[in-house]
């Protein structure tokens, strides 16, 4: 891993796990400032500038991260385990959505559900591919279809972060199928 892809690794547990591993607050919406971040992450001993933090965001893949206007604050725009409201606005959801996993929680997840488990919300993506890509971190993946349409339907709130991930609540078991394990 190259040293600019650890440095987005520990910046994404700063701002979306534990922002005291480098010294620093964030607000109830999950800003934190950014001069005060790269002084945190300095006083850990890994350099960086704001030079640096912009091409961090700017070239991101996940694009997991967002500054303000004026580039003073910047957060994670999802995938918080510290208590955060990221103003996120609710949309409706495409008639399906897919979350991947692992085939060891099958079992889990037919009785209870999809949970957000450590997050604050289960993360959906719009095409399999990209669920299939978050079930391989895991293990060996299956990907559950989620009939996000129904469940908007039926009144769950469904939103869409910055980087194109969709999040909710909770899934129902009634509101998804396995559509694969590879």
């Amino acid at each position: 891993m190259e040293k600019q892809d650890r440095l987005s690794v520990f910046i994404s547990l700063v701002l979306r796990h534990d922002p005291g591993a480098a010294g620093i607050r964030v607000d109830e919406h999950g800003w934190a400032d950014v001069e005060e971040l790269i002084r945190g992450i300095r006083g850990t001993g890994r350099m960086i500038d704001r030079g640096i933090l912009e091409e961090i965001v700017a070239t991101d893949k996940k694009q997991r991260y967002s500054f303000n206007a004026d580039k003073t604050l910047i957060r994670a725009n999802q995938g918080h385990s510290i208590p955060v409201d990221v103003e996120l606005k609710q949309e409706k959801p495409p008639e399906l959505l897919y979350h991947g996993t692992a085939e060891r929680f099958l079992d889990s997840i037919r009785r209870e559900g999809l949970k957000p488990m450590s997050r604050l919300y289960v993360h959906l993506s719009r095409d399999i591919q990209t669920a299939e890509a978050v079930g391989k971190r895991h293990g060996k993946p299956a990907i559950l279809k989620v009939h996000s349409g129904k469940m908007h339907q039926d009144g769950y709130p469904f939103y869409l972060s910055e980087n194109g991930v969709w999040l909710t609540k909770k899934v129902g078991t009634e509101y998804f199928d396995i559509e694969t394990g590879k």
